[in-house]
């Protein structure tokens, strides 16, 4: 398998069906697009689809990506236990994951990777304001991860979201936000 190139990212978004794991991977493959890098976006869902597993994979990058396809991931999205339990081994030495502590614990297996918990769905049970899960996920992904703007990811939600009701785009907008501002520490990674 070819080496990948230095910036070259890859990630997996992993939950299950219903919480908008192919939705928050499609608006990062589009806001990399909006950002002029390449990309790639792999889905992958149960048959059974809502409450089944459902996955991605994601890449970015600023050159041409060889393949959709990778042994390691630089940083992963965990919205439920079976994600992380399924995925947490996949992740490379000093990757990042994004988890849902609600549904995952606070338990870190690996040493070697870093831990962002946060209680997701506990705060969208108790937000007075409707917020989406997957979009808070995503808003603490860049905020954390850097790996693409705040702006062209907005941008990538209005597109995204511009066929769907005018609300539904007011929702994407404040949930990301709200992740976005989450500023638990990480844990782990102590390599």
């Amino acid at each position: 398998m070819k080496l990948k190139s230095d910036s070259e990212k890859h990630l997996i978004i992993a939950g299950f069906g219903g919480q908008g794991v192919l939705f928050l991977g499609t608006t990062l493959a589009e806001a990399a697009i909006i950002e002029g890098k390449n990309t790639t976006w792999m889905p992958s869902y149960g048959a059974e689809m809502r409450g089944g597993s459902a996955n991605c994979y994601v890449i970015i990058s600023d050159d041409e990506i060889p393949s959709p396809i990778f042994d390691e991931a630089d940083y992963g999205v965990f919205l439920s236990k079976a994600a992380i339990n399924k995925f947490e081994k996949t992740m490379a030495k000093n990757g990042t994951v994004i988890a849902n502590s609600s549904m995952t614990g606070e338990k870190t297996i690996r040493d070697d990777i870093n831990y962002i918990l946060e209680p997701l769905s506990d705060i969208v049970a108790h937000s007075k304001d409707k917020m989406l899960l997957n979009i808070m996920a995503l808003g603490l992904l860049i905020r954390k991860t850097g790996i693409l703007t705040k702006e062209s990811v907005i941008k990538a939600l209005e597109k995204i979201s511009s066929s769907k009701k005018p609300e539904f785009l007011k929702f994407n907008i404040q949930s990301f936000e709200a992740g976005y501002n989450l500023v638990k520490e990480t844990v782990g990674c102590r390599a």
